[in-house]
C-alpha cells in the first residue's frame, strides 16, 4: 500500500489527511510506503498520523517505510526519534 503525501502536513492538513490514510489501519500484513518525495513541511500533527499507522500496522506484520524524504525532514524524525521507528529508503 502506497500513500503520497504533498507539500505541507501540518496541523490544518492533518485532519483531513487523518481521513485519506484510514485505509492504511487495515494493512493487514501488507507493508505500508509513505511516498515523501513532494512533502515539504511537517509538523508534530503530521507526526502523529504516521505514529498512528505504525502502531496499527506492527501488530499486524505490516512494515511501514517512508520513502523520498528531504534532509530536513529527515532532521525532524531525526530530532524527533523517529528515525528509530520507521524503515526508510
Amino acid at each position: 500500500m502506497v500513500a503520497v503525501l504533498e507539500g505541507r502536513l501540518d496541523t490544518a492538513a492533518a485532519a483531513e489527511t487523518g481521513k485519506a490514510l484510514a485505509p492504511l489501519y487495515e494493512a493487514d500484513g501488507r507493508d505500508i510506503i509513505f511516498d515523501c518525495n513532494a512533502l515539504e513541511y511537517i509538523s508534530s500533527s503530521g507526526l502523529r498520523l504516521f505514529l498512528g499507522v505504525l502502531k496499527a500496522a506492527k501488530p499486524k506484520g505490516s512494515q511501514v517505510i517512508i520513502s523520498g524524504i528531504n534532509d530536513e525532514l529527515r532532521k525532524v524524525f531525526a530530532l524527533t526519534g523517529f528515525t528509530n521507528l520507521f524503515t526508510f529508503q
